[in-house]
Order: C-alpha cells, then structure tokens, then sequence
C-alpha cells in the first residue's frame, strides 16, 4: 500500500520495470497498461496520502475509464509494486485480496472472495491465463499457478508450480521470473 510519496515513487519505478520499460518518462502516451497502472498508482497516492478530494475524484475518472477500457477490475490498496499485467482482458480481484510484489497477471484471472475470505499471495507469483484463485487461502512466494488453475486451498511452499482442477502441486519449479528492484 502506498502510505508517502517515497512509497509512490518506488511502487512507479517497480512497475515501469516490471513491465519491461527502460524509462517510465519516454513511453506515457500509447502504452494503454502502463497508463492504467499509473492512473492507478496516482489514486491510490491520493487515496491514502494527500487526501485532496479534487485529485482523487480526477485520479479516479481516469483510472475507472481505463479499467471499462482494458477490461480490468483492480481496486486500489491491492496489489504492491512491481504489478506486471501481460495483456488486455478481464482480471477480476476481490478489493479485500492482498497481492504482493512482482505479481505477474495474464488475462482471464480471477482473485476472488469465499464463503470464509480472500486470498493473500505472495510477492513474485506468476498467474496463467483463466486462472481463479478464491476463499480465504494464502500462496507463498515464487509461485506460478497455470493457466485455468482452479486454487482454493493454501499452498505454502515457496517456489512451487499449482495447477488443475481443484489447483495441486504439480513441480517445485515455481515462477522461473523472479524480479527485484534494479536501482
């Protein structure tokens, strides 16, 4: 969650890198995900930073055009930094999931609530395309989970692969895309 603008600035920074881009300055026109992703960083710093009514009601015009745009239901406060969103489509999250950082999201996907809960998933999770991930379970860290996984249970070992139907352990290769912060 972005608590300062320091917070702000990293979380940019991460995303820009996550998704492959050299200098988050050069391409803000004509990259529709890096301007959602930025639309949403931007109401998210005056959500819970600045708290200027005039630029949250701005931020999130902008950030609901481009999510009925792209097709993406991300609400605010979810996701950390380094949010890599691979293509346009329908990625649904419950706003009470907690995602950490370097989450890699194909299209399709959907983070959901159960009877019990929402899911916590841990930072450097790669997520399939179709995947769905719901009830109150935890992912650990340096997971991938395959494309039309169905995942309602916890998986807590790090770096393993899940996938079928109900979601199983299927290698202890895990997420072969581990990212960090490039200073």
């Amino acid at each position: 969650m972005i608590n300062s603008k320091d917070d702000y600035r990293k979380y940019m920074l991460m995303d820009a890198q996550a998704l492959g881009m050299k200098n988050k300055r050069v391409v803000l026109l004509g990259k529709e995900v890096w301007r959602f992703e930025r639309a949403l960083r931007h109401y998210e710093l005056h959500l819970n930073v600045t708290h200027n009514r005039i630029f949250i009601l701005i931020w999130r015009l902008i950030y609901r055009h481009l999510s009925y745009k792209l097709g993406f239901e991300i609400p605010p406060n979810t996701f950390e930094g380094g949010l890599r969103i691979n293509h346009y489509g329908n990625i649904v999250v419950n706003p009470d999931a907690k995602i950490g950082a370097w989450c890699d999201i194909h299209q399709g996907v959907n983070i959901g609530t159960g009877y019990d809960g929402c899911p916590m998933i841990g930072d450097n999770v790669w997520i399939g395309p179709g995947a769905k991930i719901f009830g109150k379970i935890q992912i650990a860290d340096e997971c991938a989970i395959g494309a039309n996984a169905v995942v309602n249970k916890s998986f807590l070992e790090k770096g393993i692969s899940i996938a079928g139907i109900p979601g199983k352990k299927i290698s202890e290769r895990g997420n072969i895309y581990i990212r960090k912060l490039e200073e």
